[in-house]
């Protein structure tokens, strides 16, 4: 006899018999025992290579790959909060977003998901963990005090890009548009100068994700797939690099981009015009923080499928164009700059980093990223994305299949990003933007397993905390 389970909604399609439920939870189980295998054997494979070729940290540049980590089993003063914070998403966090009116479930999603990010952050003591993060050789607060005349910084920015060039910049400066550093030279001139309040802002604008994500997803998807992701956007392992990294940070912003887009394409708020501009100008920020999140086109894309629009692309375009005409009447060329930095690129680790290797290995990365969870939750997505796209001839594409092109729209991202080659490493946090967006398939598994997903989560970001010492 049929039983109506936890997917018997039109959100998620048909209902399920019991034996056939059983099936496709063994099918999750499946699917994560594959994404363990390819993170174990990335490891495995890793070591092999780096101990045969060049010794410690040898050809892949890595001392714990495919992480930028180094073994380092620890405790610290934010273990405590962590295991509070994840008790109480895994125990409440799925009721709590089943109960609160949808003004509050947003807010407080950003708030779990600050209070977890904290704490995961202060296992590495505050210095190590968060004060210290943004201060070092290669970060940005190094080329604070560099920064006087904007004029002259734009114009001379391409200049240092290069080895060899005077005044090179630091690796993650030159490595990105002129944006970056400027966020944070806006900060030290209001007065929230040093590495503690670079901190704060990373983890507040980072962690905001959650909310920009639910407000998209209901938007797009319907409210009920996006009360049903909320515990796991808070709860999310890429917390770990969140806090504290500035790819957090950009991560906060496309995620807002995205949310004000989805809202004036499906005419959820009352100036849908002055929304999309707002979407544009986010957006165009974004490309000027980093050269990468020109990928999240393949979003933007999604988004005005899902919601069968095209309306806010003029007022998009105008917003990306603010700041295309700002930085390049300032002197900065965003091709050039570019250019310059792929010339760069091959001038440090990308040089000997194996494609061959990274290629793969970046992926299983992400298994660590975003956790089982997201990896169960895109193989029941898998099998609705090719009948929604087809059926987006004809009709808008809803519940389960809105929600299947949006996480297919994250998982092309980070498959694009993969096979250009300018990710060789790193990427848990240099695809923090393109990942949180996979992380919504959470809601397709089935209700009565979320306690038990959850808490895979949690020990999935509470072991690579505790015995890794992630870099950057």
């Amino acid at each position: 006899m049929a039983v109506a389970g936890p997917d018997a909604r039109p959100d998620y399609g048909e209902p399920v018999t019991a034996s056939a439920d059983k099936r496709e939870c063994r099918r999750d189980l499946w699917a994560v025992a594959g994404a363990v295998v390819l993170f174990v054997l990335a490891v495995v494979v890793g070591r092999v290579v780096n101990r045969t070729v060049y010794g410690y940290e040898g050809i892949l540049r890595l001392a714990w790959p495919p992480l930028d980590a180094w073994w380092l089993p620890h405790l610290g003063p934010g273990t405590p909060a962590a295991l509070v914070v994840a008790a109480l998403v895994v125990g409440w966090g799925p009721a709590a977003a089943r109960r609160l009116p949808w003004r509050v479930l947003p807010v407080a999603g950003w708030g779990a998901a600050m209070a977890w990010t904290w704490s995961l952050a202060l296992v590495d003591g505050w210095d190590r963990g968060v004060a210290g993060r943004l201060t070092t050789s290669l970060e940005y607060l190094q080329s604070v005090h560099r920064v006087h005349d904007l004029g002259a910084f734009l114009r001379d920015f391409t200049h240092h890009i290069l080895v060899g060039s005077p005044g090179l910049w630091p690796a993650h400066v030159a490595g990105h548009p002129p944006g970056a550093l400027l966020t944070f030279v806006g900060l030290d001139r209001i007065g929230l100068g040093g590495g503690a309040w670079a901190a704060a802002w990373c983890i507040t604008v980072g962690s905001s994700f959650t909310a920009a994500v639910l407000v998209a997803v209901r938007a797009l998807c319907g409210e009920a797939p996006a009360r049903r992701a909320a515990p796991f956007l808070a709860l999310a392992p890429a917390a770990v690099w969140i806090g504290v990294s500035a790819d957090g940070y950009f991560a906060g912003v496309v995620a807002w981009a995205v949310a004000l887009l989805a809202l004036a394409a499906t005419r959820r708020t009352r100036a849908p015009r002055l929304t999309a501009l707002g979407a544009g100008l986010l957006l165009g920020w974004a490309w000027y923080l980093s050269y990468g999140l020109t990928v999240c086109v393949v979003l933007v894309a999604a988004v005005l499928l899902i919601a069968r629009s095209a309306r806010p692309l003029p007022y998009l375009g105008v917003g990306v164009l603010v700041w295309a005409v700002a930085f390049s009447l300032g002197g900065f060329w965003w091709p050039e700059g570019y250019t310059t930095l792929v010339e760069r690129y091959y001038q440090g680790a990308a040089k000997v980093r194996p494609y061959g290797y990274f290629v793969w290995a970046n992926l299983a990365a992400q298994v660590v990223s975003v956790g089982p969870a997201a990896v169960a939750g895109l193989r029941r997505a898998a099998g609705a994305v090719w009948p929604a796209l087809r059926g987006a001839r004809h009709t808008a594409p809803a519940g389960r299949g809105a929600l299947a092109v949006l996480v297919a729209a994250g998982l092309c991202m980070v498959l694009l990003a993969d096979v250009s080659g300018m990710s060789k490493a790193e990427t848990e946090r240099i695809w923090l933007a393109f990942a949180v967006w996979l992380l919504p398939a959470c809601a397709l598994l089935p209700a009565r397993t979320h306690r038990g997903w959850l808490a895979a989560q949690a020990v999935v970001a509470l072991l690579v905390n505790h015995l890794l010492l992630t870099a950057w």
